[in-house]
């Protein structure tokens, strides 16, 4: 039986602001094809689930005054949000590269509607991103972030002014390594697009009656997709594997 139900109630509360704000930010879950009342319940029964390990550290704050504890669900929320943005934005990296390979490769159709948000984009770049978060998903990705959120009430003080500057560095320095990694991931394609286009060059210089850009874009498209569907295998997978390094970094 439950001897103090209201302190219990407003201890989940807490636990569910920092849950719940990961949530609303966190790749898949956050995303449009995903209704609100799903995410709801899928940031409540975490919350749940992880009450017996946080109830130490959090029921304790629950008999401050009510000025603290508004307080505390704006930094708990907060805290969340964070920890769902530093993976939000290796998955915007992986769309920033499929970008990047889509049009290496000559595929510039106009934008349709995307498989997971709502932003127009080719059906090259959104095969490649809701493959990339298909294989985080397959690889635990979000237990690696739940696993995450748990010991940052270790290193996040419940309670204490969350650090702005450790927050700053800490998106900065998940920005840096994402962008290396994407700019990695699509050099084989950066190297194809450039020699292909400067190779379809001198032919116009040499021969400028002829329509190069009618004539070259057949084979940009086939020799791209074709260096597409040698790599894309090695693409995910190292998408996939350098996640858990890069997160858990932070």
């Amino acid at each position: 039986m439950i001897s103090d139900p209201q302190g219990t109630v407003l201890a989940l509360f807490l636990v569910f602001c920092r849950i719940g704000g990961c949530v609303l930010a966190l790749p898949g879950f956050s995303s449009a094809r995903v209704p609100e009342q799903l995410r709801v319940f899928i940031a409540g029964a975490l919350s749940i689930a992880l009450m017996p390990l946080l109830w130490d550290t959090v029921y304790p704050a629950v008999h401050t005054g009510s000025a603290t504890y508004i307080g505390l669900i704006f930094s708990e929320s907060l805290v969340g949000v964070m920890y769902g943005m530093l993976a939000r934005i290796y998955t915007l990296g992986m769309q920033f590269a499929a970008t990047i390979i889509a049009m290496m490769v000559g595929y510039t159709q106009p934008g349709s509607a995307d498989v997971i948000e709502d932003a127009p984009e080719t059906s090259l770049s959104g095969f490649i991103t809701f493959a990339g978060i298909m294989i985080l998903f397959i690889m635990d990705f979000h237990h690696i972030v739940f696993r995450a959120l748990v010991d940052s009430y270790t290193t996040m003080p419940f309670g204490g002014l969350t650090q702005m500057r450790a927050t700053l560095i800490s998106f900065t320095d998940t920005l840096e390594q994402t962008t290396y990694i994407m700019l990695r991931l699509s050099s084989p394609f950066l190297i194809y697009g450039m020699i292909f286009n400067v190779s379809i060059g001198f032919i116009n210089k040499l021969a400028p009656q002829i329509p190069v850009y009618f004539i070259s874009t057949p084979y940009l498209l086939m020799g791209g997709l074709f260096l597409f569907y040698v790599s894309v295998a090695a693409l995910v997978s190292q998408f996939g594997q350098a996640f858990g390094s890069i997160y858990m970094g932070r």
